[in-house]
């Protein structure tokens, strides 16, 4: 006869160690993630992100696999399908576009979304706080920005009565009171209250970029605040260019903008996105559900202005805006 008391223990035991035995062979096994992303994995976004998973401990090869799909956003839906069929751990989906498409291609895989307009509204999420399915991510969104763009545009140039607002309109979601449209009507209501004109250049693809520009310029625009997008970061140094070679100000989204040129910026860090994205895929990975990790908003945004570039255009720049950046490039 087994003592009763032998047996408790033993299967107490079990109950401890099966959990811990089977975190180490999800460990020990070679885990898959699914990419969408409008860019290739060779351009320096994506490569940081990788080199940002191998910090982590994930290195393909050795215990990641990574399946990358990129496209324009109409291939999203057969890329996210394509992910599923590959039987991927979790998918990293990178703007709004990206994650509907996962969304409605899985409702049990994992999904990490970064750069993300309203969740809520889109129907992603339950709430920021709750998530509740398999979605959860970063918004990089304010429908605020817009505006104080706005402002800063007309503090360093208070002459400025015409403002062009370069955007991509497919680059959100396309539900009705998306957070493009949101973005575009606080702009405007800004814009309104400031005494400006702003006109409105829509650009879905890179050959739509130079004849917006060009509408612009004719128009008569003093300044253009340039939405961040995939399509404006990919092409942002021929907007840059264009604004040099016809001594245009602009106001973009990142700094990488004015890193490349650009005159000023104000927006998220992009660093610390990404940093907190490869967070959520290592407690995914972990086994931390998606619906127990709150979507984060950016909680602070930086203000960065070029000087040289300044110099370039023949502007001063503004002892208020010198004192209010948070960096200054030479």
């Amino acid at each position: 006869m087994i003592d009763r008391r032998a047996c408790v223990r033993a299967i107490g035991a079990w109950l401890i160690a099966a959990p811990l035995a089977a975190v180490g062979q999800r460990a020990s096994r070679t885990l898959k993630l699914g990419v969408l992303n409008i860019l290739p994995r060779e351009a320096p976004l994506p490569q940081a992100m990788l080199r940002g998973l191998r910090d982590l401990g994930y290195v393909e090869g050795k215990n990641l696999a990574v399946e990358w799909r990129s496209g324009p956003y109409e291939d999203f839906p057969a890329l996210a399908d394509d992910l599923v069929r590959a039987r991927v751990d979790a998918i990293y989906a990178v703007l709004d576009q990206a994650a509907l498409a996962a969304s409605r291609a899985t409702t049990t895989i994992p999904i990490v979304a970064a750069m993300l307009g309203d969740p809520v509204r889109e129907g992603l999420v339950t709430s920021l706080a709750h998530p509740g399915g398999n979605v959860t991510g970063l918004t990089a969104y304010s429908a605020e920005l817009g505006g104080k763009r706005l402002e800063l545009l007309k503090e360093w140039l208070p002459r400025l009565s015409s403002v062009g607002l370069l955007w991509n309109p497919v680059s959100g979601s396309t539900v009705s009171g998306s957070p493009t449209q949101i973005g575009l009507d606080k702009t405007e209501a800004a814009a309104r209250a400031l005494g400006v004109d702003l006109r409105s250049f829509g650009v879905r693809r890179p050959n739509d970029i130079d004849a917006a520009l060009d509408m612009a310029k004719r128009g008569g625009v003093g300044a253009l605040i340039v939405e961040e997008d995939s399509l404006t970061y990919t092409e942002r140094s021929r907007i840059i260019d264009y604004m040099a070679l016809h001594r245009l100000p602009a106001i973009y989204g990142f700094r990488d903008y004015v890193v490349s040129g650009g005159l000023l910026s104000y927006g998220a860090r992009l660093p610390e996105l990404l940093r907190r994205v490869l967070e959520y895929i290592d407690k995914i990975f972990k086994g931390t559900r998606p619906g127990d990790l709150p979507v984060e908003q950016p909680a602070t945004f930086e203000l960065v202005i070029n000087r040289k570039t300044a110099g370039a255009l023949g502007l001063t720049v503004p002892q208020s805006l010198l004192l209010r950046a948070d960096e200054v490039v030479e």
